[in-house]
């Protein structure tokens, strides 16, 4: 294909699906960037094309991956499934050129996986099929010839079972064991009275199975008289793994409509479920097995990344308990390049064990989201927050005090004080928000409590005592209950009116989202596999950040070129009345003072935000000076490069020599999945505010028509 900066995205994907033959809403496009074949970068939008040409500008060729969100219509299946935003090179792709002039020799790797079955018995009830229904039966098709007669020969007694189960489906019948162990095997028709059996034992001398008798008629009328067949769960999951591979949403619902067209046999959700569970056990590996390999990870992780943390701590029953990682990328971009802020937060996993993530994410020089730490913990509590905030000190070496963005409780407030000693806590207003609400004892419309939000923000917001006054007293008129809780809640935590720190106007701690975001998509694999997709997406976010950057050639981020133009232009009507001193008079709407040296403004905004603010602006012009020496360094370009400077490396060679033995064997925590269907809400921005029950009835608050007792108090006065 012919591709250049001016070709929109839209275009570009349909052109694509128009020469396979792809729906174009079901591909996904990917590519390398030059010097690096370990990490594919996603193409979702015509900004991120853009960024491919630019990348590539100096090639005459670049070679895009095409990921397919449904199967190919291919005789090995027919079964529709969702694509996961998790890719690797492993899984099916197809390669094409985007060139000037195409290889038609191109052909794409093929990747080969290997099978894994289990062999664990349990019946499953078979689908009485009409002839249109033996038609679409093709999947079994296959299999009539799987066993052939006396003589036949099987190198496990393993396989020898996979056969005979799938040549029981095949051919519509069931059977039952009548003699089943290592070395022998009998089985006989399911159906009383009919005289199909076989006989396979092992080979003298030999692992080999080999059927020893055969009485292959069947006088139960075949498919139409049977009740159900042979067919585990191990082969459940051996039919579905390699689309389970490709597309790990694939839905226990979909597994059993397509297993019920392809093979003609009935599962129920349950049967599905389990299938799946043991396909992804063995695609991934076992959670036991990953407890297991934790300290040979940590090894390793910190062997390939030198200057990194993995640390693990297990209870006395040897229980996993905690795990901690910091790369050392993360590290030195913080200390480098980012800002003293760090956001504190946590969400729940949904992994088979539970448990929970805790982070720490910083901004960069263009208020972008930038990893430094997480860790694994059995619970969130106020020991494991200490624990956290203890390996974080120990890793960080800044002289500057920092700032924390987190909830005041879980025991933060007292460990970040204890910990970092003369660091300073900003409450996340979303987390102060939503406990003023749980407190509150009279109930509030929706309306209210959006007005209330409104001035509270507003307060928090405000740069000067009067402006927080102000909003207090908006709010106190509304809610003397919530005027007085706000009060008692530490203003200097969260006002920038009031607060000792900087913040750089960041009220919240969910800064960090699209981190969690990437641990929600892994925190259902495997502790090592879930920490090696985290430090993939850490790579791929450090590798295009360092990539886009190259291209910038202004002093500071693109953000902050921005905030620094708009102040520029609101400075062109002030009026600076100059001094012999480094302190302004700054006359406009309003009358600030403005301090040079100190690079402080009375409106508090060059010092919330880290460039200039107008009145700022109008003294250094006044005085001759360049905007750009006093803007913070890290709003500069230059610290956005440093915080992406370091790479992530891959860890290689996973495989735990026999001849080592761990000095501790980690085992999964005790704690387990609880019963039922696992939640899917996503960790994210939650409305604060939930409307309240509105009656239609009485008008009142809190019920609804149903549950409305004003009929019945009117009944009884009648």
């Amino acid at each position: 294909m012919d591709i250049d900066d001016q070709m929109k995205f839209i275009d570009f994907k349909a052109e694509i699906a128009e020469m396979f033959s792809f729906n174009v809403s079901n591909i996904a496009i990917k590519y390398f960037l030059p010097g690096n074949k370990t990490t594919l970068i996603s193409i979702s939008n015509d900004k991120d094309l853009q960024r491919m040409v630019k990348f590539h500008r100096d090639s005459s060729t670049v070679e895009i991956y095409i990921f397919i969100e449904e199967p190919l219509a291919l005789e090995v299946s027919t079964m529709p499934a969702s694509r996961s935003s998790r890719t690797t090179l492993s899984e099916t792709v197809l390669p094409i050129n985007t060139i000037l002039n195409p290889d038609p020799d191109y052909a794409p790797p093929v990747a080969s996986h290997d099978t894994i079955q289990m062999d664990t018995d349990m019946d499953i009830p078979l689908l009485s099929l009409s002839s249109n229904e033996e038609k679409l039966a093709k999947g079994a098709q296959q299999w009539q010839n799987t066993i052939t007669g006396v003589g036949q020969r099987f190198n496990s007694v393993h396989e020898f079972r996979e056969s005979l189960r799938k040549f029981a489906i095949a051919h519509q019948f069931a059977f039952k064991y009548k003699k089943n162990d290592s070395h022998r095997v009998t089985v006989k028709c399911k159906a009383e009275g009919c005289p199909w059996r076989i006989h396979a034992s092992r080979l003298s001398s030999t692992q080999l199975i080999c059927i020893k008798k055969m009485n292959s008629e069947h006088t139960c009328e075949g498919a139409a008289g049977t009740t159900g067949h042979q067919a585990t769960r191990s082969w459940v999951a051996s039919i579905i793994k390699e689309k389970l591979k490709a597309f790990p949403d694939y839905k226990p619902k979909d597994i059993v409509n397509d297993i019920k067209q392809e093979y003609g046999i009935q599962l129920n959700y349950f049967q599905a479920w389990r299938g799946k569970e043991i396909a992804k056990e063995q695609l991934q590996g076992s959670y036991k097995e990953a407890y297991s390999q934790l300290p040979f990870f940590c090894e390793k992780l910190m062997e390939s990344n030198p200057g990194s943390l993995a640390l693990y701590t297990t209870k006395e029953d040897s229980s996993f308990d905690r795990l901690f990682v910091a790369f050392h990328a993360s590290l030195y971009g913080f200390q480098q390049g980012c800002r003293p802020l760090i956001f504190l937060d946590s969400i729940p996993l949904k992994s088979k064990y539970q448990g929970a993530l805790l982070a720490a994410t910083a901004a960069d020089a263009d208020d972008g989201v930038f990893p430094v730490a997480f860790a694994i913990v059995d619970a969130e509590s106020d020991d494991s927050w200490h624990w956290f905030l203890l390996q974080l000190k120990s890793e960080l070496s800044t002289s500057v005090p920092i700032t924390f963005v987190a909830d005041r409780e879980n025991g933060l407030k007292n460990s970040i004080a204890e910990i970092f000693e003369g660091s300073f806590h900003a409450y996340c207003l979303r987390y102060l928000t939503e406990q003023l609400f749980r407190d509150l004892k009279e109930q509030y419309s929706h309306e209210v409590k959006r007005l209330m939000i409104e001035d509270l923000y507003a307060a928090a917001y405000a740069p000067k005592p009067e402006g927080f006054q102000n909003c207090m007293e908006n709010l106190k008129r509304i809610s003397v209950e919530a005027y007085d809780w706000i009060m008692e809640s530490d203003p200097q935590n969260w006002a920038n009116s009031f607060f000792q720190g900087t913040r750089y106007n960041h009220t919240t701690s969910n800064f960090g989202e699209l981190f969690y975001c990437w641990a929600s998509e892994a925190d259902d694999l495997p502790i090592t596999q879930m920490v090696d997709v985290i430090r993939s997406k850490i790579t791929e976010l450090i590798i295009t950040r360092k990539a886009e950057s190259d291209q910038w050639s202004t002093r500071l981020s693109p953000s902050m070129e921005e905030k620094l133009k708009k102040e520029s232009q609101n400075s062109h009507s002030l009026q600076v009345i100059l001094s012999a001193d480094s302190t302004y008079e700054v006359c406009g709407v309003t009358t600030e003072l403005v301090d040079i040296d100190r690079w402080e403004c009375s409106c508090k905004t060059w010092q919330l935000s880290g460039v200039p603010c107008c009145h700022a602006i109008a003294v250094i012009v006044a005085i001759g000076r360049s905007v750009y020496d006093f803007c913070s360094r890290y709003c500069t370009t230059e610290s956005y490069r440093l915080t992406y400077s370091q790479c992530i490396n891959p860890i290689v060679n996973m495989d735990v020599p026999a001849a080592i033995e761990p000095l501790v064997t980690v085992t999964p925590p005790p704690t387990r999945r609880p019963p039922g269907r696992p939640a899917t809400k996503r960790y994210g921005s939650q409305d604060i505010v939930k409307r309240d029950l509105h009656c239609s009835r009485c008008k009142g608050l809190g019920h609804n028509k149903s549950t409305c007792k004003e009929e019945l108090l009117y009944l009884n006065n009648t």
